[in-house]
């Protein structure tokens, strides 16, 4: 058994039962993310019995960051649990300095996770569900009254939808920027993204132009301490200027452009060594169509009671951004507006009214919100 305090290790989630025995717990949630360990935390003070799967580690969305990323949000904004997070000079909260948040908010609370483990299936039954789990882990049945869905959305790269969008060159994600030095990079997408990839990569010595639909970038898009230095770049030529276009092709040696404003122009060959199709990310959405509930809209958001945040299918729940289904380029559903998720749920499930929110607190994210 690990020392009081202490999470279980992976070696010893392994070392669980034989997967023929079902295994039973009041509440399953999905997804280790934020939110979902902010809820886990809010069980195990109310003295409600839980099981956690995630089918990475945890923060697994952020752990795919490129290093040093900074959050956009203020700090307090993105701590979970009553934890407070700080860093040594008081700036934003890097990717590196989040997830050892994160980790430290495991450990200190003791929590139990099946990382590396992922859901298969949720099948209902009359009055309990049973949960299917795989993954490095011998394939298990938990049997269980209620599951959250706390499964983000930002699972995998949105498609171009054109040739060569597959070549091994071709990346929906930025990765250690050193990888970049000396290379020609074009970025695909205008908004947050896209930009501070283009600057960081810029600043790593790598040669980058960027191609955005739009013949401006969106100044409502962009978070205002950007947008200054790439308007400056851009003007200067010392970033390639690509606005006002849409990529139809990508080959090994290069992507053609196409301009939005006349077909009858010759497309733009534009060289690059590394294309980076920065546009928005898909929600992974089997669990939810699995388990049948119902998912609406062009976002394919799951329907449920924001007051309970119980979706149309009794006993299963969704919370954090994994609300809001896919989002397109402005997103409007981020962390720091779901913490009262788990306030609601926590209150369903052991039947007592949610705390409040501060007001002033919503008032301030409605007026500047940071993600």
């Amino acid at each position: 058994m690990p020392a009081p305090g202490m999470p279980m290790s992976s070696a010893a989630n392994r070392s669980t039962p034989s997967p023929a025995t079902d295994r039973s717990t009041r509440v399953v949630i999905v997804g280790a993310g934020p939110i979902g360990i902010e809820l886990a935390v809010a069980l195990q003070r109310a003295g409600i019995a839980f099981e956690m799967f995630d089918a990475g580690s945890i923060g697994q969305t952020i752990s795919w960051w490129a290093p040093q990323t900074r959050w956009f949000s203020s700090n307090e904004r993105i701590a979970i649990a009553g934890v407070p997070l700080q860093t040594v000079d008081q700036t934003k909260a890097t990717r590196e300095q989040y997830l050892n948040y994160l980790r430290s908010v495991v450990t200190q609370f003791g929590l139990r996770i099946h990382t590396h483990t992922p859901v298969l299936d949720i099948q209902r039954g009359e009055d309990t569900m049973t949960v299917i789990t795989g993954g490095q882990q011998v394939r298990q049945r938990w049997r269980c009254r209620e599951v959250v869905l706390a499964i983000g959305g930002t699972d995998f790269p949105r498609k171009l939808e054109i040739p060569g969008e597959d070549l091994p060159h071709v990346d929906g994600y930025l990765r250690e920027t050193h990888r970049y030095f000396g290379r020609r990079v074009l970025i695909i997408g205008g908004r947050n993204s896209a930009i501070e990839a283009a600057l960081r990569l810029h600043h790593a010595g790598a040669q980058v132009s960027i191609s955005y639909r739009g013949e401006e970038l969106p100044v409502d898009g962009i978070k205002y301490w950007l947008l200054p230095e790439m308007l400056g770049l851009l003007k200067a030529g010392r970033i390639g200027n690509h606005l006002g276009t849409v990529p139809v092709e990508i080959t090994p040696q290069s992507v053609k452009l196409r301009s939005i404003n006349d077909d009858s122009a010759p497309l733009r060959d534009v060289p690059a060594d590394d294309v980076l199709s920065l546009i928005g990310y898909e929600q992974e959405k089997s669990l939810f169509r699995a388990a049948g509930v119902e998912l609406v809209d062009t976002s394919q958001r799951p329907t449920h009671d924001p007051v309970t945040m119980q979706t149309n299918i009794p006993g299963i729940y969704v919370a954090g951004t994994a609300v809001a289904g896919t989002q397109n380029s402005k997103y409007k559903t981020f962390l720091e507006n779901c913490h009262d998720h788990v306030d609601r749920i926590v209150a369903h499930l052991s039947g007592t009214a949610p705390e409040s929110v501060d007001p002033e607190y919503m008032k301030q994210v409605a007026a500047q919100p940071e993600s």
